[in-house]
């Protein structure tokens, strides 16, 4: 077992410093050349290890923008240090206690606002908000870079920007997490962004048009041929064939926002060796950024710590499924989860059966009833939590 995590930890940080062949990136309505220079910044008031920082935003409605940000460091140390780009979700704001929590971990992280706003609301000059109706707003061509999206994307690359130029930051180990909007965000720039090592998109995904909150409200109320240039250029669908570095998937079985179909769909854009997952039953959904599996699976890129447990491929014998393990500390628990509730994602119960763990395989007998949705997963004794990928029969 032991020589197997050193095999697995050597894949892992093979995958995070070197490029990785995937299909060819599409970028979209971005000038990634002109986002990935260094922006314009006026730093601020620095309190412990969290200083304010304004940068550069894209011109909105004719006008020059500024956006808002913490930037943690390392209370100590010489560095360079690991650095980190931490994105919101809805109803979020630049969050000062999450670059903290980064800074303590000895990394430098930028947490920025994404709506326009600064540490006290609204700035005067800042870019469009993140209500559903101006994310969803009907848009023409010409439009497109008035829209939330474009303005959101452009200020995490131009933070990831911003983070690279610093002394103290270690260009060639910057990596990506975002929660809920911030995931969908996460899923666009982990697709564009070719600097990023490492990403950690927390229940957001793609395919937003095929299942998602949105389908039957904002989608559905826009007008058809805006809704279509909304997909096209602003789903994540379209970016993440586009990811060469390891890419965590977090998400709840029961999401409200992203569906575990819809959130298959987009894993699977990703090349196999460096995609990882860890759906969990009943995770709840808000701006959580205390996730250990998010800071392990971190660490173990971009500072060559121990990966998390792996789960290989699952197989089908039978109504018997397996699938390999590989884990640098011992498993403590082992389950099958299924449901064979049909109908909305959001809705379905699931139960779970103990699993038999023998050497590296874990295995477990499927239920008789038919349909039936399942997953495999493994919990080692530091807590951490991984998946295999949900199967339908």
């Amino acid at each position: 077992m032991k020589r197997l995590w050193f095999l697995w930890l050597a894949l892992l940080l093979v995958a995070g410093c070197s490029s990785v062949s995937t299909t060819a990136r599409h970028s979209g309505p971005w000038d990634l050349a002109a986002l990935k220079q260094l922006p314009a910044a006026e730093w601020g008031g620095r309190t412990g290890l969290v200083q304010e920082v304004f940068y550069q935003g894209e011109p909105y409605r004719g006008k020059a923008t500024r956006v808002f940000a913490y930037l943690g460091r390392p209370a100590a140390g010489k560095g360079p240090f690991p650095a980190m780009v931490l994105v919101h979700g809805g109803g979020g704001k630049a969050f000062r206690d999450w670059a903290e929590h980064w800074a303590k971990r000895g990394y430098v992280a930028l947490a920025m606002d994404t709506a326009g706003c600064g540490p006290n609301g609204p700035l005067p000059d800042g870019g469009p908000d993140q209500s559903d109706g101006t994310k969803f707003r009907d848009f023409a061509n010409d439009e497109v870079r008035e829209m939330w999206t474009y303005h959101a994307v452009s200020a995490v690359i131009r933070g990831a920007s911003l983070l690279a130029a610093l002394p103290e930051v270690d260009p060639r180990r910057i990596g990506i997490t975002g929660i809920s909007w911030g995931g969908y965000l996460t899923c666009i720039v982990a697709g564009l962004d070719d600097r990023l090592k490492v990403a950690v998109p927390v229940y957001g995904c793609g395919f937003l048009g095929d299942n998602s909150f949105w389908k039957a409200t904002s989608l559905a109320q826009m007008h058809p041929e805006a809704r279509e240039r909304w997909l096209r250029d602003f789903d994540p669908s379209q970016f993440l064939g586009g990811v060469n570095c390891p890419i965590l998937f977090l998400n709840g079985s029961n999401d409200f926002a992203y569906p575990l179909d819809s959130y298959r769909a987009s894993y699977r854009l990703v090349p196999a060796k460096l995609r990882h997952v860890s759906v969990v039953l009943n995770l709840p959904h808000g701006h959580i950024w205390t996730f250990d599996e998010v800071d392990v699976f971190v660490d173990s890129v971009l500072r060559g710590g121990p990966p998390l447990p792996g789960l290989g491929r699952t197989k089908i014998n039978g109504d018997r499924v397996s699938a390999t393990v590989v884990s640098p500390r011992p498993i403590k628990q082992a389950a099958l989860h299924y449901t064979t509730d049909t109908g909305e994602w959001q809705k379905r119960r699931w139960q779970t059966l103990p699993a038999e763990l023998n050497g590296g395989t874990i295995s477990a007998r499927l239920p008789g009833q038919r349909p039936v949705v399942w997953y495999l997963s493994v919990t080692d004794e530091r807590g951490l939590r991984v998946s295999t990928e949900h199967e339908e029969m």
